[in-house]
């Protein structure tokens, strides 16, 4: 009888033993994903791509920096990326093909619904307007003095420095002849070189274009005010990855507003899609913006 009692105990001891090195192995193992799950968000690679409005150097040079702080404050690898010009910047968010963008008001509406971005920031305490301007010298002062000229755009479906005004002109019976030149630093270009009479922008822009360009012209023309441009993330980024973003932007913004200051930007807003309902209500359709979509496009120029 003690025998039998001696050989349960033993038994007993051995599956409690058993039972006790699985569950610090479980526990390993759990330990093990968890650490390996971090690692693999912290190593996530977003792209972030920005509407062409000046050349790809000068956009480097702007935005650079102030993804760089971005990475740090996510602990993402974010990488700047653009296209050669707006049409192209399209057909890129057409396909799906920047993780993160920053988009023109009238492009969030239309990549929403077709390729599913959703925005999460747009810019604080901000409203979006379009400028024309002309020679400093020339003769032309005020919307009507457009009338029968030619005017530089960048693209049809650049809001602020196209579309706005564009509808603006066409609501006072204005008639312009409108030349797309692909991108905002090209309009100002233009338009200080005598090759044409005006043409639109932003003040962001403008502001950021060379002075040597930027003294040789005038504003003749600012538009209404409309909800400014979106930050906004693919449907690859999930929620908690897109409130993590979010909060690093609020960070940069706080800690290193000096990577803001070449943006024109001092600060973000959360954003919802319903935002921009006062660009829907504009309701316009593709002979106003003329956006086309391109599946062959390579995309990522950084």
């Amino acid at each position: 009888m003690l025998r039998l009692v001696s050989k349960t105990r033993t038994k007993s001891f051995a599956i409690h033993h058993l039972r006790s090195v699985l569950l610090v192995a479980a526990a390993l193992q759990m330990a093990i994903s968890s650490a390996d799950a971090a690692t693999a968000e912290s190593e996530k690679r977003f792209v972030f791509g920005i509407v062409p409005q000046q050349s790809a150097s000068r956009l480097a040079q702007a935005w650079v920096p102030f993804l760089e702080r971005l990475s740090q404050a996510s602990g993402y690898s974010i990488e700047f990326a653009t296209a050669k010009d707006i049409p192209t910047f399209e057909a890129c968010l057409a396909k799906g093909a920047y993780d993160i963008a920053y988009m023109n008001p009238y492009h969030y509406t239309v990549f929403h619904d077709l390729a599913g971005y959703q925005a999460i920031a747009r810019v604080q305490d901000k409203r979006l307007r379009g400028i024309l301007v002309a020679r400093k010298e020339s003769n032309l002062e005020n919307l009507e003095h457009l009338s029968g000229h030619a005017v530089a755009f960048p693209s049809p479906a650049a809001f602020g420095a196209s579309v706005i005004p564009r509808a603006e002109l066409k609501a006072r019976g204005i008639d312009v002849t409108p030349n797309y030149v692909k991108s905002h630093d090209s309009v100002y270009r233009a338009v200080a070189a005598g090759l044409m009479p005006a043409g639109g922008g932003v003040m962001r822009t403008f502001n950021n274009v060379p002075a040597d360009i930027r003294d040789q012209l005038k504003i003749v023309y600012r538009t209404d005010g409309y909800t400014p441009h979106a930050f906004a993330v693919s449907s690859r980024i999930d929620a908690s990855q897109s409130e993590k973003l979010f909060k690093a932007m609020q960070q940069v913004a706080a800690n290193d507003a000096q990577t803001l200051q070449p943006l024109g930007m001092k600060g973000f807003a959360e954003a919802a899609n319903a935002d921009w309902d006062d660009i829907r209500a504009l309701d316009l359709n593709q002979n106003h913006t003329q956006i086309v979509s391109n599946e062959s496009l390579q995309c990522h120029s950084g």
